[in-house]
């Protein structure tokens, strides 16, 4: 059973994401919050798998919840995943709430089945990485920022194959399609994956992708 946690400050969305939520057997909701720091105390103390986390919320803002639980500073024990719910304004908002880590990016008209595939996704410990909104969000942000060459030495350390497989996960591919794409086994490319982020010293898929728009391997608007 997948337990869930709803923050937002407006009741109709959490009634509705709660509606949507309970209506499948393999998930359930823990608790709501209307607040960051009430989020933040209630995801300790109900220790969920997901957290639906508003962006700009009263008291504190998701962002700032984010960090709280999954920052440098976070408390010791339960780490729930972190799933953003967003809207396309906010890109250097997001962007900051990807370095804290969370895991992937839902907007809130997105149709029920988005809504329960990205908590399914995000609980598997895949990060939800859709083109129409993570890709845009991390362009657009690496557009106003210079390019890291310190991360060139980094790349160096990778095959020809990880760099290429690097390159699907930043364009927003799934395992299953960069697999298709390379006409490889999926596991390969769950190997492949996992040996990219130990090479790089990252904490995970999404922190992949930053990596490869930050050093130049993906350029924002191309295919790298």
């Amino acid at each position: 059973m997948i337990r869930t946690l709803i923050v937002d400050d407006q009741s109709m969305i959490r009634v509705g994401i709660r509606a949507i939520l309970e209506s499948q057997e393999d998930i359930t909701v823990v608790g709501e919050a209307e607040n960051g720091r009430l989020g933040v105390e209630r995801s300790r103390s109900l220790r969920p798998d997901v957290v639906l986390m508003d962006v700009r919320m009263p008291v504190l803002d998701g962002l700032a919840a984010t960090r709280a639980l999954l920052g440098p500073r976070r408390t010791e024990g339960h780490t729930p995943r972190v799933l953003m719910l967003t809207t396309f304004d906010l890109d250097d908002y997001i962007y900051a709430a990807l370095q804290a880590g969370a895991s992937g990016f839902l907007l809130k008209d997105a149709e029920p089945e988005d809504l329960l595939r990205a908590v399914r996704v995000v609980a598997a410990g895949e990060a939800l990485l859709a083109p129409s909104i993570t890709r845009r969000l991390i362009e657009n942000f690496v557009e106003t920022r210079p390019r890291q060459l310190a991360g060139d030495s980094a790349l160096n350390g990778l095959t020809d194959r990880e760099r290429e497989v690097l390159r699907l996960m930043a364009l927003g591919m799934s395992n299953a399609e960069i697999a298709a794409s390379l006409f490889i086994a999926e596991q390969t490319t769950k190997t492949h994956v996992s040996r990219i982020l130990q090479k790089l010293g990252l904490r995970d898929r999404v922190q992949a992708v930053v990596f490869g728009y930050e050093t130049g391997l993906v350029t924002p608007g191309g295919q790298g």
